[in-house]
């Protein structure tokens, strides 16, 4: 019998009833002190699929960065089984090859040579999780970045805390694909009983995911607002919509039609490891914050969904409170950097957002107005941001929306 990651026994209502129960909470929690903020990326690759590293080193490039949870996302699979892996005859690859047998060991590194060429065999989950997870320091997550095709337009979801791989499940158009996809996750759910989410990825890539496609979508709470992938595009496809246009515009359209708001994550989007600048895939270039009660599944995918997180490309919060419809953000303020916060709202009744106010310093406060739809805040910083691609040099973060209550 197929062992099962992270059973946590949740009661699970019917998928888009749960949805709307969550729309119904307060998204920042008003009480910060009785949980604690945790740093993590559901999204990045590995040598399972299309990345360039072993499980085992990504996790520990990430777990000596700070972040205390981990999401490798590999392409239509989980990282269980039997998967061998040719090495690269490149130097840089077999010289990273080398460090990593030297680090785990023979015994630990199972490999061969055939032909000439380094062949080894990848560690799955079930091996690796055990040599990097600790309670409340680090947390490796299940997950699949199920990716499909429709007509040759790239459709790729992320599925977090995932219990069984899910097939593509393909789609007359790329809404329906999408659609079909997000309904395979929420039956999964339902059918095993455990916490997990469903975010649709840089869809400005290859210019696949137009606006329309998102609008109709049912039970899909998250979308990347940031990734750090040097090819998606961020401020723009052909359609001239930047994710986070895109972003509020989906949100007026789901406001509107009574849907809950959808969420924006910040992610990295990693591929490459060896070769770093802004033609790579590279790790470190954005993450999410959750505060949550602990670092479990079940808390993590709890917070998320209750919007009680910011996405980030490096802004660090150290306030972010909604008490009596007053937004409160602060940063953790760097000396020498400028900070301002640009607060976004759509009044009821526009079909766009508007910058309602604009606020240099640390810290900043804004109250709701019952006849705005929604409200977030940008925050943006003076300092680079180390590692950036596209025009989005300076170090940022997002908010998530929030409406008069």
């Amino acid at each position: 019998m197929k062992k099962k990651l992270y059973l946590l026994p949740q009661v699970i209502v019917s998928s888009y009833l749960l949805l709307a129960l969550l729309s119904c909470q307060s998204p920042i929690e008003e009480k910060p002190d009785q949980k604690k903020w945790y740093k993590g990326n559901l999204h990045t690759h590995s040598y399972w699929s299309d990345g360039d590293e072993f499980p085992e080193v990504i996790m520990d490039w990430y777990k000596s960065h700070e972040y205390q949870f981990l999401a490798l996302s590999d392409h239509n699979i989980l990282a269980e089984g039997d998967m061998w892996i040719k090495i690269r005859q490149d130097s840089l690859y077999q010289l990273a090859f080398q460090q990593y047998l030297k680090t785990y060991g023979e015994e630990w590194v199972e490999h061969e040579i055939d032909s000439g060429q380094v062949r080894v065999k990848l560690k799955t989950l079930e091996e690796y999780q055990p040599l990097f997870q600790e309670k409340e320091r680090f947390l490796v997550l299940p997950s699949e970045e199920i990716t499909d095709l429709y007509e040759g337009k790239h459709v790729h979801l992320n599925a977090t805390n995932i219990q069984d791989k899910i097939e593509p499940q393909g789609g007359e158009s790329v809404a329906e694909t999408m659609q079909n996809n997000i309904d395979a996750v929420w039956a999964q759910r339902k059918r095993t009983g455990v916490p997990m989410i469903v975010h649709v990825n840089h869809p400005n890539f290859q210019d696949a995911i137009r606006l329309e496609d998102m609008l109709h979508l049912k039970g899909e709470r998250f979308f990347e607002v940031y990734n750090g992938h040097n090819r998606v595009q961020n401020e723009g496809g052909i359609y001239g919509l930047s994710t986070e246009a895109m972003w509020d515009l989906i949100n007026i359209s789901y406001v509107n039609a009574g849907k809950p708001l959808l969420l924006g994550l910040a992610t990295d989007d990693a591929h490459n490891y060896h070769q770093i600048g802004n033609q790579w895939s590279n790790a470190g270039r954005g993450w999410v914050q959750v505060r949550a009660d602990s670092l479990t599944p079940a808390s993590l995918i709890a917070a998320l969904e209750a919007g009680d997180f910011y996405a980030s490309t490096g802004v660090t919060l150290k306030e972010l409170s909604l008490v009596d419809n007053i937004l409160e953000v602060a940063v953790a303020a760097e000396a020498g950097i400028k900070y301002t916060f640009s607060f976004i709202a759509c009044l009821k009744g526009a079909e766009k957002v508007e910058e309602v106010a604009t606020i240099e310093g640390d810290s900043a406060s804004l109250e709701l107005r019952e006849d705005w739809l929604f409200t977030r805040c940008k925050i943006t910083s003076s300092k680079l941001q180390e590692n950036p691609i596209e025009n989005l040099l300076y170090e940022m973060a997002w908010t998530q929306p929030v409406q008069y209550q």
